[in-house]
């Protein structure tokens, strides 16, 4: 074998090698992220209370279709004119119904009714079309009104449906629905409803919908791998550095509120496929989504605020960028603007006993 053909074999397996060496490097590099062994963070995560809400806001709403019920996110424009005032009723709260977003037919009785009787006759679904209807009767020792409960006695139901949420305004077809069902309860407890005229109660409806279609708002911030992906245990390891806690679906996570029982202050979500992947060690996660329902959270836990802390400690740390639901990075004045929007929904829906985070406000927009 000559020189030449030794040399050449040389240089040919060190070009090999060469190859190798980078395809091994660029392999380890663009490899997902592994959360660290020795954190203490990578437990199996427990699922929190069940949760209100299941659907994740975006930051951009697609398009509606024209209908009068298309629900949208604010476009945060002072220029714009606000919608109409919304007239509040005068009437007086009364349990967990509210003649606020809620249409209400007192039930008079021939006689007291137990709770059990009660409990008997309600209606088999609580619900007219898309709206939610409740019974409630006021309690002859605590003179409050309240769910049917066994053992109580009861001098007076009433009977209510809610008159709009995110699904859109009450109709006619829904309210006759709910006649029904609250006649046949009224029927089987030997009482006389008194209904709210239909046109009526569907005007106001119309009104309230309006109302909350204009002042709801569904936000979403996009946290992108700006180098190598991630797997589903290192974002899992990374948001329960800052407080989340697994959701019930697969591949979401939430910031759980301050008090038991309500809604997350946030939402985290990744691809559901990668975490049920046979090995989620191996699935590549490029792209995340911090969300946040800001009528059903009060402005006391500080949603948006920590929205951006939350946001910005993620991509320092998973070495991302955060953006829009179109990839277009949000900038520190652009997430200001939005923020200062933010403080005058809050005043509006304050100043219309709608506040953010309070029964009535997560019941509206829902």
């Amino acid at each position: 074998m000559s020189n030449l053909t030794v040399a050449l074999a040389i240089v040919g397996g060190l070009v090999l090698a060469a190859i190798v060496g980078y395809n091994a490097l660029m392999s380890r590099r663009n490899a997902p992220r592994q959360p660290d062994a020795d954190d203490g963070l990578d437990a199996p995560l427990t699922a929190p209370a069940p949760l209100n809400r299941e659907d994740e806001p975006v930051l951009h709403a697609p398009a509606g279709t024209g209908g009068a019920t298309d629900r949208h996110e604010p476009l945060f424009d002072p220029a714009l004119p606000a919608p109409a005032a919304l007239p509040i009723p005068t009437a007086g709260r009364r349990g967990g119904l509210d003649p606020l977003i809620d249409v209400i037919a007192p039930i008079t009785l021939e006689n007291r009714v137990s709770g059990d009787a009660a409990i008997a006759a309600m209606p088999a679904t609580r619900r007219a079309g898309s709206k939610p209807v409740a019974i409630e009767g006021l309690n002859e020792l605590s003179s409050e009104w309240e769910p049917p409960a066994p053992g109580q006695r009861y001098g007076a139901f009433q009977a209510g449906v809610q008159l709009a949420n995110r699904t859109g305004a009450l109709n006619e077809i829904e309210y006759s629905e709910f006649v029904v069902k609250a006649q046949a309860f009224a029927d089987a407890v030997n009482g006389a409803p008194e209904f709210p005229e239909m046109l009526d109660e569907v005007a106001r409806a119309r009104e309230l919908d309006q109302f909350a279609s204009g002042h709801d708002a569904q936000l979403g911030f996009v946290l992108r791998a700006l180098h190598a992906a991630w797997s589903p245990g290192y974002v899992q390891q990374n948001a329960q550095r800052l407080g989340f806690v697994a959701g019930l679906i697969p591949g979401r996570m939430v910031l759980p509120a301050g008090e038991p029982g309500l809604p997350p202050i946030l939402g985290l979500s990744f691809d559901t496929q990668a975490a049920l992947a046979d090995d989620p060690a191996q699935s590549a996660i490029r792209e995340l989504t911090l969300s946040l329902d800001v009528p059903q959270v009060d402005r006391s836990e500080r949603p948006f605020p920590r929205m951006r802390e939350i946001a910005a400690a993620l991509a320092r740390e998973m070495d991302g960028v955060v953006t829009d639901g179109d990839g277009q990075l949000l900038r520190e004045e652009t997430m200001d603007a939005i923020g200062a929007d933010l403080e005058q929904l809050y005043d509006t829906l304050d100043s219309r006993d709608l506040s953010a985070g309070s029964p009535l406000a997560r019941r509206l927009f829902s």
